[in-house]
């Protein structure tokens, strides 16, 4: 009864999103900007049930995957009673089914969450926004209910389950799509937002305001996500890679691109009311580039051109979704734009200026990375098979992603509406001394360094000492947290890119076969291949290596590298060992043993790569202090304005004014 229930509830929830819907459009369909009063308020009630509907659905679900309840195709396809309990739940949604199923709950509860808090906007303008919400989830529930059930029962259930890909049964692949999701959930809230303003026109600060904590959880949520994905591809797949620009890889930092270019676009409306055409275009862009990744990923279309022949079915429900809600939406832009004022004006050189140079810079690599991403599907379909990885991904986006940089470093001292080159270039003397140091460092410890690596160091570099600049000056404990948001992230992104460069300029492979006792020197480290054992886990059974590694002659340290082989469903894996020092990381992998009883292993010294990630974190985390930050600032700025509503009750004579401090724009 379990499945039937989840079933009904999907049922209830899609009803409900209709209903939204109707009830939007009706109550908008007034006339002379009036609002109908009755189906308004049906609005935020149907927005609220429909989220509680679709997580009991979603919780329905996880009960038979708990419960491994074979008489239902999904759990017997993605699970086995042999799994551990916590893969058993990222079986629900490690699948095309559960993972549109968990789309549309996050949907569903981001929307009730919009009808619950959302105060600050103009009824009509919320009315429209929770209306295009529910249009977009009920592309979602029709595309569950009619191609992709996942309650479908099994007349003949089987003795077992046919097990998760070994592949995913990893901590990392329990909790990274589900971030990832909430961040393209997140970019529909911004999305329905941004239609929502078009239809009433109500493009504006207040506007910007209410859509910029969407747009930064989810530009979180992608971050982490992007970071918690490459950092398991590099130690789980065992070929010492932290990106390679595969499509699924490409899929999800498409969004993330264009929601770093809107949240940016979007402080710089609600902070100085200006770039309000190029936000909206943002908010549609944003939220078509998750759809298109998503849709590409859980198609099928990604390995293989042909999967739409396996299953024209969904292939054809996915491209009318597709049509539809993006098609709609740049349509609904091209009549509405030339109706939105553009706001006030700045100069060429100021902060808002740099803010759309480094926004035309993301949008441009978007660009480029849509079209490396969609040009062997379209080849493919043709009969002609190419491949496009890092020799076109890594200069190509170099050329907008170095400039990009440069401006970052300069961008946040500039000053709003205008400035003058002359009071920032004291400031700047000493990034650009750091970027020459580095430049010039590398260039004599590493002569054959390659010419992006050198230009990534320098920048990095440069780019480290400028973040922290718009803290100088100012009394720390009383810099409001966006500020050190923007000054955390801009940070990390530096660390990162540092870490990018040195990962691809000083990293040192060796591919060896060695026997019981042999030792090997890769860069800095001797290591002994002490023993080969054989051990088991919950599912699966292993060849594990005993290595000893010593860096530069120092204490030894231990590494287990294995070949695992999973039973359920049967294939092989190798599980990196990985030895972390401050400057680098030893990664070992141990391959088959040959007819002469030698081991085949793989070996790699990576220096600053864990930099990679952990600029990845301080870019999350800095996210986080400005999305903290705003959300105080939001409550503050409510709570002084009913005081003001307060006051001016007892005496009319009281004035409305912003509450101090509300528009310090950072950038964040």
């Amino acid at each position: 009864m379990i499945a039937e229930t989840g079933l009904a509830l999907l049922w209830l929830a899609g009803a409900l999103a209709m209903l939204q819907f109707a009830s939007g459009v009706w109550a908008l369909a007034g006339g002379d900007g009036q609002m109908r009063e009755q189906p308004a308020a049906a609005v935020r009630p149907a927005a609220v049930m429909q989220g509680v509907l679709a997580a009991l659905s979603f919780c329905a679900l996880m009960i038979l995957f708990i419960r491994t309840d074979l008489s239902v195709l999904l759990v017997a396809s993605n699970s086995h009673s042999d799994k551990p309990l916590i893969f058993k739940l990222a079986g629900t949604w490690g699948n095309h089914e559960g993972s549109m199923l968990l789309w549309a709950t996050v949907m569903g509860l981001a929307g009730a969450l919009v009808a619950l808090v959302e105060r600050r906007l103009p009824e009509r303008t919320i009315v429209a926004t929770l209306a295009a919400q529910a249009f977009v989830s009920l592309g979602f529930y029709a595309f569950l209910l009619f191609s992709s059930n996942p309650f479908e029962r099994l007349p003949t259930p089987p003795m077992d389950g046919a097990g998760l890909n070994p592949l995913l049964q990893d901590i990392g692949l329990a909790f990274h799509p589900p971030t990832l999701y909430f961040g393209y959930v997140g970019l529909s809230v911004a999305f329905s937002f941004a239609v929502g303003a078009l239809v009433t026109r109500e493009v504006g600060p207040a506007f910007a305001r209410a859509m910029r904590p969407w747009v930064l959880g989810a530009w979180i949520f992608l971050t982490v996500g992007i970071t918690a994905g490459s950092y398991w591809a590099y130690y789980e797949l065992g070929w010492g890679g932290w990106w390679f620009w595969d499509p699924v890889e490409n899929a999800s930092l498409m969004p993330w691109l264009a929601a770093t270019a809107l949240l940016h676009s979007a402080g710089v409306l609600a902070s100085r009311d200006a770039l309000r055409t190029w936000t909206i275009m943002l908010g549609v862009v944003a939220f078509s580039m998750s759809m298109v990744g998503t849709f590409l990923v859980r198609s099928g279309i990604l390995t293989s051109v042909h999967a739409f022949a396996v299953d024209p079915e969904r292939g054809t429900f996915i491209l009318v979704l597709l049509g539809i809600y993006i098609g709609g939406a740049l349509t609904l832009f091209g009549l509405r734009a030339t109706s939105i004022q553009e706001g006030k004006q700045f100069t060429l050189i100021s902060r808002e200026a740099g803010l759309v140079f480094n926004n035309v810079m993301l949008t441009a690599i978007l660009a480029i990375v849509l079209l490396g991403t969609l040009y062997p599907l379209v080849t493919e379909a043709f009969d002609t098979r190419v491949s496009i990885g890092p020799p076109y991904f890594n200069p190509v986006g170099a050329i907008f992603a170095l400039p990009m940089m440069a401006v970052m470093a300069v961008g946040p001292l500039l000053r709003w509406r205008g400035d003058r080159v002359g009071r920032v270039s004291k400031p700047l003397m000493l990034p650009a001394a750091a970027t020459l140091a580095t430049l010039i460092a590398a260039l004599v410890l590493s002569p054959d360094i390659g010419i992006l690596p050198l230009l990534g160091l320098a920048l990095a570099a440069g780019l480290a000492i400028a973040s922290v600049l718009p803290l100088a000056g100012r009394n720390l404990r009383r810099t409001p947290l966006p500020v050190w948001g923007m000054v955390v992230s801009h940070l990390g992104l530096a660390v990162a890119v540092a870490g990018m460069a040195s990962e691809s300029a000083f990293s040192v492979e060796k591919l060896v076969a060695a026997q019981v006792g042999d030792s090997v020197e890769v860069g800095p480290w001797d290591i002994e291949l002490a023993a080969i054992d054989p051990v088991a886990g919950p599912n699966w059974t292993a060849l594990q290596a005993d290595m000893q590694a010593r860096y530069r002659g120092a204490a030894p340290i231990a590494l287990h590298p294995q070949s695992r082989t999973f039973t359920s469903p049967v294939q092989t894996t190798s599980e990196s060992a990985l030895a972390t020092r401050w400057n680098g990381q030893l990664y070992a992998v141990v391959g088959e043993q040959g007819e002469d009883g030698r081991w085949q292993l793989r070996l790699w010294w990576k220096p600053f790569v864990p930099l990679i990630w952990l600029g990845g974190l301080l870019i999350a985390f800095g996210g986080a202090l400005a999305l903290v930050g705003r959300i105080a600032s939001g409550w503050r700025r409510q709570a002084s304005m009913r005081r003001i509503a307060e006051r001016r009750e007892v005496n009319p004579l009281v004035r409305s004014r912003p509450p101090s401090g509300t528009t310090a724009g950072t950038g964040a």
